[in-house]
């Protein structure tokens, strides 16, 4: 049985993991808008993958015979001035979850819960990857600036990402 100081900190990171997958949504609906239909593709992947975190962390909780509490999503921003202020606003969120997850990790040890502490190192692994990939990007759109010739290009790469289910250990 998992504690309620446990339960409650999962729950308030589900509506994390639900608001993310809501704000990579509006940043997709932004470059739809933007004719950007490559980099509109990576965010839905991206919001794919944040329900996927949400989910696997309901179960989670769930199967420690925890209870779900569901709180209001709150409302993403919907406008940005360039492709570049979206991912550096990707990248600040990114890091803003690894603070809730290390977090977690904290009340995890401090309840001496070993099991949610282990299953919350994926999402360690996790986060690693999300930052290192916006980073990524960014890196390539400060290289570019302003030529359209090149945003094209990683239009077009960007269109290439597909969801792929994460294999875990849970």
């Amino acid at each position: 049985m998992i504690s309620k100081v446990m339960e409650e900190a999962l729950n308030k990171q589900i509506n994390e993991e639900m608001f993310s997958a809501y704000l990579y949504l509006s940043m997709a609906a932004y470059f739809e808008e933007k004719g950007l239909k490559g980099f509109a593709n990576w965010m839905k992947v991206q919001y794919q993958e944040e329900t996927f975190h949400a989910m696997k962390m309901y179960d989670y909780l769930l199967s420690r015979g925890g209870s779900i509490k569901l709180y209001a999503i709150a409302e993403p921003q919907k406008e940005w001035n360039s492709p570049l202020e979206v991912f550096k606003a990707t990248l600040e969120h990114e890091r803003h979850i690894t603070k809730c997850i290390n977090d977690l990790i904290d009340i995890a040890e401090k309840e001496k819960d070993r099991a949610t502490f282990n299953f919350l190192q994926w999402y360690i692994d996790e986060q690693v990857e999300e930052e290192a990939n916006d980073e990524e990007i960014i890196h390539k759109l400060e290289l570019i600036k302003d030529n359209p010739n090149a945003l094209f290009m990683i239009d077009r790469e960007l269109a290439s990402r597909v969801f792929n289910e994460p294999t875990t250990k849970e």
